[in-house]
């Protein structure tokens, strides 16, 4: 039979919206499935999504060479993309690391070196004096060194970054569909996808639905992975803190384990006219297999324990934030076992799975809805891609 499309991308995010955009250039008839944003938070009952934020810290710096290349392509490719849609998402302030001298040479920060080494990049290693002095806004521990990405490094607007994707990908001919899928469904000579009220037909079907993969019949099986509750915590920042903060880049600071690290935003300016310094963590353990606890969840301020517990790090690391107003909201993060994204086939073989950001893809996000592209055109992704590595596993 005639199908509507050659090829359906399930999900308007940031790889979702990356894969139109890169797909738009490959072939035509392609569909790009997915609802608008909510315009109240709190009374929505739909689907979610993480990039519904101003900003998100990009780097190349990275412990493992798959992650510091996605970074890298994606980085590359920043300023034609906002040349080429008219929409700016990049602010090159740098990112900066601290941390204290690494144990052994599996420490994070060893096999960063590394890493930046193999991708070229220009890392400034800076002493723990020079680290006081130049970075005066932060207070860590006398012995920490600060490892600093001037150049190609930063912070994205995702929310604009996923604007600029979908108008390049509409002005390279993909439909855009706002709606939200419900069902993906093989019928042997083609896949039927149920979006909104109606269904529509394509040789092809690549699901990008981020957390929410697995919470509608969009895969023949579930993908291994742990949905977790994550909070961010909010500075409402006034002129007083932006001559101490204004030109801090986006930070780093490790802790004894991977896991305890905390991110800190630079200020930046929200829709409300407000400007905050944004932080966040990565030890909660709170997970979801339903979509209506997901709902909930993004519903919700977020944590109350954690948003005080980011508070109290946040005063040790930056005194100078006393007396601010703190605020905090939901996030949601996808891990996957292999610790890699997954790009790749489900057990159809027409419907293909790009999700499992572990919470370190955003600045990725462009080279990974590539990937995803170039599955669904080619059938396969080679080494150069990483290929094996983004295998998805099934429950």
């Amino acid at each position: 039979m005639a199908v509507d499309f050659r090829f359906i991308i399930i999900g308007r995010g940031m790889m979702g919206a990356a894969a139109a955009r890169h797909l738009s250039s490959m072939a035509d008839g392609i569909a790009l499935i997915g609802p608008p944003e909510p315009g109240e938070r709190k009374t929505h009952h739909g689907v979610f999504a993480s990039h519904y934020d101003e900003a998100r810290i990009t780097r190349t710096f990275d412990g493992n060479r798959a992650w510091g290349s996605f970074a890298a392509r994606a980085l590359g490719r920043y300023r034609a993309i906002e040349a080429q849609s008219g929409i700016s998402f990049f602010s090159e302030v740098g990112c900066l690391f601290a941390g204290p001298p690494p144990k052994d040479e599996q420490d994070f920060l060893r096999r960063a070196l590394t890493v930046s080494r193999t991708l070229g990049s220009d890392i400034e290693i800076v002493a723990p004096a020079e680290l006081a002095r130049r970075f005066s806004y932060l207070k860590v521990s006398p012995d920490f060194s600060g490892y600093f990405e001037r150049n190609r490094a930063g912070h994205i607007n995702p929310r604009a970054l996923v604007r600029a994707q979908a108008r390049l990908a509409e002005q390279g001919g993909v439909s855009l569909i706002e709606a939200t899928a419900t069902s993906v469904r093989d019928a042997g000579s083609h896949v039927e996808v149920t979006a909104g009220d109606r269904s529509y037909n394509a040789e092809r079907v690549l699901v990008a639905a981020g957390a929410f993969s697995n919470f509608h019949a969009l895969l023949p099986r579930p993908v291994e992975l742990r949905v977790m509750a994550r909070t961010v915590a909010f500075y409402e920042i006034g002129e007083r803190e932006m001559a101490v903060f204004g030109d801090m880049p986006s930070t780093i600071v490790l802790g004894d384990r991977d896991e305890d690290h905390i991110y800190i935003l630079p200020p930046v300016r929200y829709p409300d006219g407000k400007t905050y310094l944004k932080l966040g963590g990565d030890t909660e353990t709170v997970s979801f297999n339903r979509l209506e606890d997901a709902g909930a969840w993004f519903r919700s301020d977020g944590s109350a324990a954690e948003r005080d517990h980011l508070s109290r790090i946040a005063l040790q690391l930056m005194p100078e934030l006393a007396g601010c107003p703190v605020t905090s909201a939901p996030c949601l993060a996808n891990f996957t076992p292999t610790g890699y994204p997954y790009v790749g086939f489900t057990q159809l073989p027409r419907v293909a799975v790009l999700t499992g950001g572990n919470f370190v893809a955003a600045k990725s996000s462009d080279e990974l809805g590539r990937l995803g592209a170039v599955l669904l055109k080619d059938g396969q992704l080679g080494d150069e891609d990483f290929g094996r590595e983004l295998t998805p596993v099934f429950v």
